[in-house]
């Protein structure tokens, strides 16, 4: 039996309890049939205060998860921070460190950043010789140049896209038609 049969099934039942019921309602006293509809309203009175309820629940609870989800949402990102966190904290720690070995310590250091901006899909924008873009990049001046308008000159600061989405513009040089 299908699922449709049996919800028609299911509906006529209730079609033919119903109809029963009224039936019965109508043959009683006006004393019973006042007692009858009251217990009726009583109950149904029970089951909207029940679904208001449970609507109050589930309502609250995704409230909850809602504030869960924000809160634990850099979770894994903060934790991958940490091991960058760590070789700063052991670079510093160094006592006896030469200007070489600093060197290859932040060269390192800025690879395990890079492998966490890759990680959640952190991008760098850097757009030198490229056509200005003001979505993706704030111009902080213009110079006359030869070069085709509108073109990055200069890079003074990246910028970063999360998702492709931008979190910080690159801060730009561009080149102005003479």
């Amino acid at each position: 039996m299908s699922d449709e049969e049996s919800t028609l099934e299911e509906t006529t039942e209730e079609v033919v309890e119903s109809t029963e019921a009224e039936a019965q309602v109508e043959e009683m006293t006006p004393e019973a049939r006042i007692e009858a509809l009251e217990a009726e309203l009583e109950e149904a009175k029970a089951q909207v205060l029940y679904v208001k309820a449970e609507g109050e629940n589930i309502r609250r609870r995704s409230a909850d998860d809602i504030d869960k989800a924000r809160k634990f949402a850099l979770e894994k990102f903060s934790s991958e921070l940490l091991s960058v966190k760590d070789s700063i904290d052991g670079a510093l720690t160094v006592e006896s460190a030469t200007v070489e070995s600093y060197k290859d310590g932040v060269e390192l250091t800025a690879k395990q950043l890079l492998s966490v901006f890759e990680k959640f899909n952190i991008a760098e924008v850097n757009p030198l010789n490229e056509k200005f873009d003001p979505n993706k990049h704030q111009a902080i001046s213009t110079i006359d140049s030869d070069i085709d308008s509108d073109t990055v000159l200069s890079v003074l600061q990246k910028g970063y896209t999360l998702n492709d989405r931008v979190l910080r513009p690159a801060l730009v040089v561009v080149s102005k038609a003479k």
